[in-house]
């Protein structure tokens, strides 16, 4: 590759939402990653929020929070997992993003008194903000992944910045369409129209896709092949099968087979180069533990960003989810995960009972009133049973709440985000959160982002991680009062974590001879953790998780033996 002479790659979706574009782009990225590519990789939405922050994680799924405090789309962090990467707010953009930098350009008189209008000057700043993340990033490769579906109106702006970049650099841009090929049940024969009206609506926009990656529910044949090359324009060679399959980390590889690193190489005018990177045999490494791990543990999560209609949407704690996994496998574990509603535990306090049947359980992030009392509930219950508990940002919170009515027998001890009024309140607003509170300022102005935690000697975090100083990911608003830290301390809480300053509490444990297990962080680990490199705390949890279900074991065991006798 010339130097400086950075290529492009856009991802865009066709037939259906959801067919899988995040993955694509991040499995292209890791392909060209293990050819020895530097690469960066770009989320566009096609909303009108300002940046993901607003948005309900039930709809829309995980905010996914980057280092430098951006909150993002999920599959952002997907691109981080793939790529062992650290991106940045450079590296996202929304609809209403892009308009606010055109209009406060215009108010700056930026344009210098010309007629602002939408095209050309919004697919412009598209086309600045994808060439700025190449060069903040020195990438060679952007892989750029437009959200929404091929023929969408919300859409049309973006292809319109991929199709003027291609006319100015017809040797540096190529399109990729990830489209769905449905199989109807009664039909029993996989459909490729869909798919040909997908490519002809990007047609209609000025592009022709140089790729296709047909997802199925099935294999493509070579009939279907044939089919979608004649009537979409494209060569035979590119049109790659997507099969579904158990686990996202096993895409790249399937590509590789169907030599999508070759074709993306070949299209992008650079030498082919070997696939024998370090990174490459450790993911292979990584997805033969998960293919082949088959002593399992079972994780309860306890949440309530689950149903939306009758369905359950895991996606609202995507990264929890996948750094669980991350750390059971590289312990060769199978983790079984399991969506519990708090709201279940507060109609029915009975069905608590049901967690001893976990090896551990988890309480993540959240907001709000909904469910809280029956995840208090919950908490108390792992802690009096000595079952592993982690608990997540509000988990931290609640944990101190359950400690202070239960252990403590503080009277209706609370936060104030549940209520503002009462008496006791062991966590409150942020001192720099109140005044934003009142003007209603709530878009991406909670504590957020990269903040430096440091760790006290003799306990399990410090063992955990191995070091002093750690720097994780926050999104919160909310504090452990400071007013009430000594009485948690005396009561026998740990604070294992706190602030340089040491005025935020970070981290709480109970010690070993109390309980196993049970810890929670104010931060989010799960937004570090990465297939290749586990997070150490939920390693730590699994662990936990793991020697309960072997002694779990060696009890039935013994009632079996005495049973028999």
């Amino acid at each position: 590759m010339k130097k400086n002479n950075c290529k492009y790659i856009f991802v865009v979706g066709g037939v259906i939402s959801g067919v899988g574009k995040g993955v694509s782009t991040s499995s292209i990225g890791k392909i060209l990653q293990d050819r020895g590519l530097k690469i960066t990789a770009i989320k566009i939405d096609p909303y009108i929020n300002i940046d993901a922050g607003t948005m309900n994680p039930t709809e829309h799924g995980e905010v996914f929070v980057l280092s430098d405090g951006y909150e993002t789309d999920q599959d952002m962090g997907n691109y981080e997992r793939f790529l062992g990467a650290t991106l940045t707010r450079a590296n996202y953009m929304t609809t209403g993003s892009v308009y606010k930098t055109v209009i406060e350009k215009e108010r700056n008189l930026e344009y210098k008194g010309k007629c602002v209008q939408v095209v050309p000057h919004i697919p412009l700043e598209i086309i600045g903000r994808i060439k700025e993340a190449g060069r903040k990033s020195r990438a060679e490769v952007v892989v750029i992944e437009v959200g929404g579906t091929v023929g969408e109106y919300e859409n049309i702006l973006f292809l319109e910045a991929a199709r003027m970049m291609k006319i100015k650099h017809p040797e540096d841009v190529i399109f990729v369409l990830v489209s769905y090929l449905p199989v109807p049940s009664k039909v029993g024969e996989m459909k490729t129209k869909p798919t040909q009206h997908s490519a002809r609506s990007l047609n209609n926009a000025g592009i022709q896709t140089d790729i296709i990656i047909a997802r199925s529910e099935f294999s493509l044949d070579k009939k279907r092949k044939e089919k979608i090359s004649t009537f979409c324009n494209v060569s035979f060679s590119r049109i790659i099968s997507a099969p579904d399959v158990d686990s996202i980390y096993d895409i790249p590889i399937n590509f590789e087979k169907e030599k999508l690193g070759n074709t993306l190489l070949k299209l992008l005018g650079i030498k082919k180069m070997k696939n024998n990177s370090q990174s490459s045999r450790d993911w292979k490494k990584f997805v033969h533990n998960i293919n082949n791990s088959k002593e399992e543990i079972k994780i309860a999560v306890i949440g309530k960003y689950f149903s939306t209609g009758d369905f359950v949407l895991s996606d609202s704690y995507i990264s929890v989810i996948e750094a669980i996994k991350y750390s059971a496998y590289n312990l060769k574990k199978k983790p079984i995960l399991n969506w519990l509603n708090s709201d279940d535990f507060e109609k029915s306090p009975r069905k608590l009972k049901m967690l001893e049947e976990y090896d551990g359980v988890l309480i993540p992030g959240g907001f709000g009133v909904r469910g809280i009392e029956g995840k208090l509930r919950a908490i108390k219950y792992v802690r009096e049973h000595r079952i592993p508990y982690f608990g997540l940002c509000y988990g931290l919170q609640l944990a101190v709440v359950e400690f202070a009515r239960n252990v403590l027998k503080i009277k209706k001890a609370t936060t104030q985000e549940i209520d503002p009024r009462a008496k006791n309140l062991v966590i409150n607003v942020m001192e720099e959160q109140k005044d934003k509170l009142e003007k209603k300022d709530y878009g991406g102005s909670m504590r957020l982002g990269s903040y430096p935690t440091i760790l006290k000697e003799k306990t399990i975090a410090r063992s955990v991680y191995g070091k002093r100083r750690i720097s994780e990911r926050h999104r919160h608003r909310y504090e452990v009062n400071p007013e009430y830290i000594q009485k948690l301390k005396s009561g026998g809480l740990i604070f294992s974590g706190t602030s340089p300053d040491r005025k935020l509490m970070e981290i709480l444990e109970l010690p070993k001879e109390t309980h196993p297990f049970f810890m929670a962080t104010q931060f989010h680990p799960e937004f570090q953790a990465h297939p290749l490199n586990p997070h150490p705390l939920f390693t730590a949890f699994i662990k936990a998780s793991i020697k309960r279900e072997e002694e779990r074991k060696e009890i039935i065991e013994k009632t079996k033996r005495k049973e028999n006798k």
